[in-house]
């Protein structure tokens, strides 16, 4: 899964960042955009769901995603509850959750995949907690049952291995590949792995 972020884009076309990691193999796209209004990051998922064939998920905001058609959204422990996005969402619509600590099980356990982590520090998310590392991530996804859960945080071509060893369904990154210069390649690296 890539994961989006503002600070990464550095004025670059973001739909073809992703048409790009696309080509390398990604499978799945997080709109995540922080300093985005919501008119903003509607009129990108729209653009971004009219030319890539992977599904999309929105990053906070389940009134956007639902409004554009979205496949899905994330949800982090300070967002809607993923129960309450459970009751207004249309059947077949995806629900992530980030889990990282004991205390965001509950909030978890109506989502369809979390999101676990952060891996290792990571610089594109503040705040996200103190690294798991493998044995951190096996803890949390013990608790998910059959639910998929992605590693994420700080994730290098390295840990990919590792992660996947752990019980990791699969990684999502930010800067491993927005901030390499030639994005496809960076996404098939990952991919490869």
């Amino acid at each position: 899964m890539l994961v989006t972020d503002d600070a990464l884009l550095d004025g670059r076309d973001l739909v073809a960042l992703v048409r790009a990691a696309e080509q390398g193999g990604i499978t799945s796209v997080q709109l995540r955009l922080k300093r985005s209004t919501a008119a903003d990051l509607a009129h990108l998922g729209r653009a971004l769901l009219l030319t890539v064939g992977i599904p999309l998920i929105i990053n906070d905001r389940i009134d956007v995603a639902l409004a554009i058609g979205a496949h899905g959204v994330h949800l982090g422990p300070d967002d809607v509850p993923v129960a309450l996005a459970r009751r207004i969402a249309p059947p077949g619509f995806v629900i992530g959750a980030s889990v990282g600590l004991e205390t965001e099980l509950e909030n978890g356990s109506m989502a369809d995949y979390w999101g676990i982590g952060p891996w290792s520090q990571t610089t594109t998310k503040r705040g996200a907690g103190q690294a798991l590392g493998a044995t951190g991530f096996q803890y949390i996804a013990a608790h998910a049952g059959t639910r998929p859960c992605i590693a994420i945080g700080g994730i290098q071509p390295e840990n990919v291995a590792a992660a996947l060893a752990a019980g990791a369904a699969g990684v999502a990154i930010v800067s491993g590949i927005l901030g390499a210069y030639d994005v496809t390649a960076a996404a098939r690296r990952y991919c490869a792995l």
